[in-house]
């Protein structure tokens, strides 16, 4: 296969391949996605083809107005309402009871679905074109999640039909997941709308043990990104949860030839490995905006381990957790 690379005048190229069942890569403001018709069955079961993911893991479906919402779920409730009017369009992600026009291969077999109205102009202009859109992250499945439309090409070169290349994500890492399926609001995955922003608008609002800690064997995924590692580079991640201090002296003892560190701008100048710089220390939004690049850069220059600092668990901090956390498949050095 040949995949396209496209430009931002050149959607309307982009919706004639989706209309034909094919696939898309396009920017949002969180990461790239591999967009597919999202009731289209047979196009969405690509998507998990060509990214190499388990069939029970579900997707989120895109939409470009509200008013598409109103097919896709049996209900819209208050709350519901009410985050949409707070923070569509955005990143967060809403998992509502879902219509029949939505097929299993969306929801992985669930009687859910979740939806998220995107801000990115090109993605909005491609739903418009095209209709709802079911989009992954447009990587390999279980790989550090595309930020650019090069991190695409890297993973889904000859895989996909397309890329629209719209530059950087500004946000960095996906959107913020929340079901209302349940009787009290519950996030399931954090993202750049924070659990302080959404307990204001709709009050009582609980995050789900898998954002910190390992979904159970036998759970069912309610979300995207909850039930297998995820965000991984090919390096071995290694989480340190200690003071700055602590974690340089850590590097020093253990560090070889081909480490690296994810480092505050701070210490760039300091340790003892290759740097890979976040952001300035404290500055959860730079950290979120970097991650999945610097992870990727440390493949790029062959490392075969990345020691990175523990973020807090709180604002956007917690959405930086939870993706290095699985990086690393939860296991963390503490000192």
């Amino acid at each position: 296969m040949n995949t396209l690379i496209l430009n931002e005048r050149q959607i309307d190229t982009a919706a004639a391949i989706i209309r034909k069942g094919g696939l898309v890569s396009m920017p949002t403001e969180t990461v790239y996605g591999l967009a597919a018709d999202a009731l289209n069955g047979k196009a969405v079961a690509d998507i998990f083809k060509a990214k190499g993911r388990p069939m029970d893991n579900p997707l989120i479906v895109h939409i470009a107005d509200i008013s598409q919402i109103y097919s896709l779920v049996r209900e819209f409730p208050d709350n519901a309402v009410k985050l949409a009017e707070t923070f569509w369009p955005g990143p967060l992600t809403i998992i509502l009871p879902k219509s029949d026009r939505i097929p299993d291969e969306v929801s992985a077999g669930l009687d859910t679905v979740a939806i998220r109205f995107p801000l990115h102009p090109v993605a909005q202009k491609l739903i418009m074109l095209s209709g709802p859109l079911a989009a992954p992250s447009a990587n390999l499945s279980g790989s550090p999640s595309p930020t650019s439309a090069a991190h695409v090409i890297s993973d889904m070169n000859g895989r996909i039909d397309a890329v629209i290349d719209g530059g950087d994500c500004e946000v960095g890492v996906e959107s913020t997941v929340i079901t209302l399926a349940d009787e009290i609001p519950r996030i399931l995955r954090p993202g750049g709308i924070t659990a302080e922003q959404i307990r204001q608008v709709i009050g009582e609002t609980l995050i789900d043990k898998a954002v910190t800690e390992p979904l159970g064997k036998n759970e069912a995924a309610a979300s995207p990104g909850m039930k297998y590692k995820h965000y991984s580079p090919k390096a071995n991640v290694i989480l340190i949860d200690g003071s700055d201090e602590a974690f340089a002296d850590y590097i020093c003892h253990a560090k070889d030839d081909k480490s690296a560190a994810l480092c505050y701008n701070e210490e760039k100048e300091t340790l003892p490995c290759l740097c890979i710089p976040i952001g300035a220390k404290g500055d959860d939004l730079a950290y979120a905006h970097n991650l999945f690049a610097a992870l990727r850069k440390a493949d790029e220059n062959e490392c075969t381990v990345v020691y990175a600092h523990c973020p807090t668990k709180e604002g956007v901090g917690l959405a930086v957790y939870n993706r290095i956390v699985r990086a690393a498949g939860f296991e963390i050095v503490r000192l």
